[in-house]
């Protein structure tokens, strides 16, 4: 069949929606009018009116559906020379001119998918329309290849791509098969944007003029790719398949895919009972092993600053324990944790996650934490989490007592430079150190110098790994009133926290903050006595702020009121009795008052 452009009777402009619903119902009734389809491509763009791309769609929509499966690859479009012979070759001939249509309807719908200027109810039937050709597409199969165009067009999007995944997650990322294919197109758009950054590198040194542009639109592509990945959510355990719903199915088993998947990444199969159908328990181990090699390789790209902090806040919750070897993060984690800061800070969730449950060996992990303690970490946005995470690190009962004592010491020193609400905090988490390492209560009360060198040695000897370390210690406090502590080591091992005492508590007694003074009364009371005891939960104070201290205190009961009560009203500034041999009151005579009178009088120019 002989298919030639249709001839140009108006201009596009001229066209109206009653014009464009005849032209497609023409194309849908005879096969005598397909020069109609490349005239109503032509209004398939970011820049056409709405309701003329809307007409459009529906009629392309309703001709291209049902020809899919029979349409040739595209890859078999590209080799033709090479393609299988067939009995009709204008049929071929056809066929193949229409996957050419076919692939222009693509690029269009992506296009306009892709466009900020685009309107949100039309991107939505855009969307639609390109999930049901993925549905279809491949003979009842997933078209892999297909979606992966569909998420690379959300990617390289060169603005925010929120509205399109929010349809995404709300529509399709329910069905197993699209959350599966979407973790390998992600890989594979991660791997690739890693070698684009590579390539660009080499790029801008050669032209620095291009370098701010090409990090900017690395930097929107990497956005909008962790807003797909942590959007896409990944598989509950179930024990029943029947719970996993199928976006495609197909009756008889599939073939590998285009190309595009390994061995191991066949399609799943269909939810109907045979002896092909996968177990929920493969189902389970599959999903997982793509979204761990999704999520490592978005990790290694260059993240943006927003972009990392948000992934270390998250990352302990969401990513790790749906991974099929969490250890595998370790090696980034370590990293963030050792850049310090608020980074630092952020990372100790999930670092804190891979050692408790993972049996993750960090070496220098409390030299690391002790470096933390700064005064900005009591103001930062998430130290709550971190001065919880704080308290469980120094729980266990086999820490070092030289570890806790400084630990504590630092944590003492910080209470003359933090808000109230960190002073509140650190008191709590003073009081807890105190209370489970018994062999750091010495710090609260010293009597003299000399039993403190001894008492010291005797403990530094079993805690300290170097020689140097212990003659340190075992130098006595000549001097009354010098703190031998280091607030600027650190290595907590050289700090000489077990030398010092916990003199700032007695400090803050006098805080002009009254809860903090009424908190810090209750290190006064002997806390080695544990069954009189208890610790104190750190995550009552850990959000605390200016605002929390005075709501309770604006809702605190109090018992005795002081008031201003006087008897009698008073005649003086002062009485008698408070100045002994003084009195304030003055009887003016007449001499007086006329005397004062003609003072005022010769004052007066």
């Amino acid at each position: 069949m002989a298919c030639v452009d249709p001839p140009r009777k108006k201009k596009k402009g001229r066209y109206g929606v009653a014009e464009l619903k005849t032209l497609g119902s023409q194309l849908l009734s005879s096969a005598s009018h397909i020069n109609n389809l490349p005239l109503l491509l032509t209004f398939i763009s970011p820049s056409s009116p709405p309701h003329h791309v809307l007409e459009s769609l529906l009629s392309l929509h309703s001709f291209f559906l049902p020809l899919l499966p029979k349409l040739p690859s595209s890859s078999a479009v590209a080799t033709s020379a090479a393609a299988p012979s067939v009995a009709d070759q204008s049929e071929f001939i056809y066929l193949t001119w229409l996957r050419s249509k076919f692939d222009e309807f693509l690029k269009s719908l992506l296009d306009i998918l892709a466009s900020p200027q685009s309107d949100e109810t039309l991107k939505e039937l855009v969307l639609d329309t390109l999930m049901e050709f993925v549905k279809v597409a491949n003979g009842g199969a997933f078209h892999s290849a297909l979606y992966h165009k569909l998420l690379l067009s959300i990617v390289r999007s060169t603005s925010p791509a929120t509205f399109v995944v929010d349809l995404l997650e709300s529509k399709y990322f329910k069905y197993i098969d699209v959350r599966y294919f979407t973790f390998i197109s992600l890989k594979k758009l991660a791997i690739t944007l890693e070698g684009k950054d590579e390539s660009d590198d080499k790029i801008a040194s050669a032209d620095g003029n291009n370098e701010s542009q090409l990090s900017s639109k690395m930097e929107c592509f990497i956005r909008n790719m962790y807003y797909t990945i942590s959007h896409v959510p990944p598989l509950q355990g179930s024990n029943n398949t029947s719970d996993l719903e199928m976006w495609s199915s197909s009756e008889s088993d599939q073939k590998q895919h285009s190309g595009d998947t390994s061995v191991d990444d066949k399609l799943l199969k269909s939810k109907k009972p045979n002896k092909n159908v996968l177990s929920a328990a493969k189902i389970t181990k599959k999903m997982k092993l793509k979204f761990t090699k999704a999520w490592i390789a978005y990790l290694r790209l260059p993240l943006p600053l927003d972009v990392y902090k948000e992934v270390l806040v998250n990352l302990h919750q969401a990513v790790i324990p749906h991974l099929s070897n969490p250890i595998i993060l370790c090696d980034f984690l370590t990293r963030s944790y050792d850049v310090g800061g608020v980074v630092s800070v952020m990372a100790l969730s999930s670092l804190f996650v891979l050692m408790t449950q993972y049996g993750l060996e960090y070496p220098n992990f409390y030299e690391k934490l002790y470096a933390l303690l700064v005064p900005s970490t009591f103001m930062a946005k998430h130290r709550a989490r971190f001065l919880q995470l704080l308290d469980s690190c120094l729980k266990s009962p086999l820490l070092p007592a030289y570890l806790a004592a400084s630990f504590a010491k630092k944590l003492s020193r910080l209470l003359l430079s933090v808000p109230p609400s960190g002073a509140l905090v650190i008191t709590a988490l003073i009081h807890n150190i105190l209370r489970r390492h018994p062999s750091v209560n010495c710090l609260v009360h010293r009597e003299d110098g000399v039993d403190e060198g001894k008492s010291d040695h005797r403990t530094d000897e079993g805690t300290t790994v170097n020689s140097d370390n212990v003659k340190t210690s075992a130098i006595p406090c000549q001097k009354p009133g010098i703190d031998h502590f280091n607030n600027t080591e650190t290595d907590p091992k050289k700090s000489a926290a077990m030398r010092s005492s916990l003199w700032e508590i007695d400090t803050i007694l006098h805080h002009y903050c009254p809860p903090v003074s009424r908190f810090a009364l209750s290190l006064g009371n002997d806390l080695t006595v544990r069954a009189k005891t208890s610790e104190v939960n750190v995550g009552d104070f850990s959000a605390g702020s200016y605002a929390t201290i005075l709501g309770a205190e604006i809702t605190r009961r109090v018992k005795q009121v002081p008031l201003a009560f006087y008897k009698a009203t008073p005649s003086s500034l002062f009485s008698e009795t408070d100045f002994a041999g003084w009195t304030f009151k003055s009887e003016e005579t007449p001499e007086m008052i006329n005397e004062n009178n003609e003072r005022s009088t010769k004052d007066l120019p």
